[in-house]
Formats: C-alpha cells, sequence, structure tokens
C-alpha cells in the first residue's frame, strides 16, 4: 500500500498548516506528501522543498481519477462552494467515487459537529451527505468534525467591541472555539499515523463558553466592556440585513446562532491533545495574541 498522503485545498488556511505539520511537526519526507490545488503556481515554493503538486479540480469530476492515482491517504477538506446549493456536496461525491476507482486506501473529510439531519446550519446537509458517501464506499476512513475556528472571532468580534454590544440568538448555549493551528496539527499527526481502523474525532477547544462567558472573558483580556444582547433569530436577521450584510450570508450567520442555542456545537472533547500530544491553545491566549486585530494598535 502506498504511503503517500494528499492533501486537498492546499492553498487554503487548513490545507497549507496541515502540509506544514506534516513536514515540520511529523517530520515527514516531502516525497510522502502530495499538494492538491486548482492552482499549481500558487504553490511553487512547496514543489521547491520536494513535495509534489497536482492540479485537483473538483469540478473536473473526470480528471479526479488520474489526480488520486498511487495515494494511500486522501485527505478531502470541505471546499468553500456555498453559493450554490448542493454544488459543494456534489463536488465531495465525485471526489469520494475518484479516490475508490483510483484505489486511495484511506479517505479523511473535514466535517463539522453533529451535522446530522436537523442541524440548524445551512451547510450541515454537505457534510452529513459526504460523511455518509465515504462511508457507503467501503474504504476505511478518518472524519474530523472540527469545531468553529478561533479565528472566526476576527470577523464578528470587533465590531462588537467597538459598538460595545454584541447581538446574538445564541441564547445560553455552549461553543469550544478551537485554534485552526491546533485543528491542522491534530490531522497531521493523524494522517502520519498508519491506522487501518476507521474513526471519527470531534476537535474543539479546552473549553465550552455561551456568548456572556466569551464577551466577558474577551472584555476582561482586552479591556473593552461588551454588552450581550439577546435577540429572536428574526430580530438578528433584520439587524444583519438593515447592517449592509447580503441575505444569503446573513441567514447563514443566523443558523449558526440557531446551532449554537440548540446546543449542536456544544461538544468538548481532548480528540486535539489525543491526536497531537499537544493541548490546544486557550481562548483567552488566542485574544491575548491578537489584540491588535481586535481592537487596533
Amino acid at each position: 500500500m502506498s504511503d503517500t498522503i494528499l492533501v486537498t485545498g492546499a492553498s487554503g488556511h487548513l490545507g497549507r498548516a496541515v502540509i506544514d505539520h506534516l513536514l515540520e511537526t511529523e517530520r515527514l519526507p516531502a516525497t510522502r506528501i502530495v499538494a492538491g490545488t486548482r492552482d499549481p503556481a500558487a504553490l511553487a515554493d512547496l514543489a521547491a522543498r520536494g513535495t509534489a503538486v497536482r492540479q485537483v479540480d473538483f469540478d473536473d469530476a473526470a480528471s479526479l481519477p488520474a489526480a488520486f492515482a498511487g495515494i494511500g491517504t486522501l485527505l478531502i477538506i470541505s471546499t468553500d462552494a456555498l453559493g450554490e446549493p448542493g454544488k459543494r456536496l456534489r463536488q465531495h461525491q465525485a471526489a469520494v467515487a475518484a479516490a475508490v476507482e483510483a484505489g486511495v486506501a484511506r479517505i479523511a473529510y473535514t466535517s463539522m459537529p453533529n451535522p446530522e439531519p436537523g442541524n440548524p446550519v445551512l451547510f450541515a446537509g454537505d457534510h452529513f451527505g459526504t460523511e455518509q458517501a465515504i462511508k457507503a464506499s467501503g474504504v476505511p476512513y478518518t472524519i474530523f468534525r472540527n469545531s468553529w475556528y478561533q479565528e472566526n472571532l476576527l470577523m464578528s468580534l470587533p465590531q462588537a467591541i467597538a459598538g460595545g454590544k454584541w447581538y446574538t440568538a445564541s441564547g445560553d448555549g455552549r461553543l469550544a472555539h478551537v485554534g485552526r493551528d491546533d485543528v491542522a496539527r491534530a490531522i497531521a499527526a493523524s494522517l502520519a499515523t498508519d491506522a487501518a481502523a476507521s474513526r471519527t474525532y470531534t476537535l474543539t477547544g479546552a473549553q465550552a463558553l455561551d456568548t456572556e462567558e466569551t464577551a466577558a472573558l474577551a472584555g476582561q483580556v482586552l479591556g473593552k466592556p461588551i454588552e450581550v444582547v439577546h435577540l429572536s433569530d428574526d430580530a438578528l436577521l433584520a439587524g444583519l440585513t438593515s447592517a449592509g450584510v447580503p441575505a444569503g450570508f446573513a441567514q447563514l450567520l443566523v443558523s449558526f446562532d440557531a446551532n449554537t442555542r440548540a446546543g449542536s456545537i456544544s461538544d468538548r472533547t481532548d480528540d486535539v491533545e489525543t491526536l497531537s500530544g499537544q493541548a490546544p491553545r486557550t481562548l483567552k491566549s488566542f485574544l491575548e495574541a491578537n489584540r491588535t486585530a481586535l481592537v487596533g494598535a
């Protein structure tokens, strides 16, 4: 069986971080790693280090079996094709089918916690459908159900800090934000292990906090008090759209809060540390390290 590992989406934040950890943390030889991307020219630096770079285009299903030829472990990083309903699931299903055709020995996939039917997140069905396709393939698998990244707070928290108010429909639901690099390190450690048994991991931060607790921590660390304003889904949607957020994205953001409120992302596990041997970065440490981005100089 080939010991070669192909990482799709290798020019994205998570994919590149996984490859970096395979090379630097796991110390795998570059010849064992293949970086898959739609634009190979964007990864010239990896090619210069001896890592193979292949064009992998999930929209060109016919090309995928050749792209996956000779691969032992395939990591499918979920794509960002969210604008067209059903497109991302079709992309993932094409990748799984191509992996089977190419004789890939193990399929790994980046999913989300608890994507089963009933999850309010608008793209949860993409993840659940992909997981089902992988399981139906008969190929041994490793599924990584990644919690929301701490880095996501860089998109929303600065506005709450600047205005002093955090508008939310999350209720008292809890969320264990996790650092993207901690997720990448854990995934790399798993990929580097020749594991035959199928497994599902839920990769979370060390502590699950509700919005009130997160706001209090941010206020303490950053010296900027934040009042949490609890709203209904409809009121939050109206507020987002009136602020100029595109309707589709506003609905997605509301679905995130509904998911938190429902408790569907409240899981807190030790899987990051179990896989990587390193405890995940705390939310407090993230806030301290990103003070300038959150509140300015």
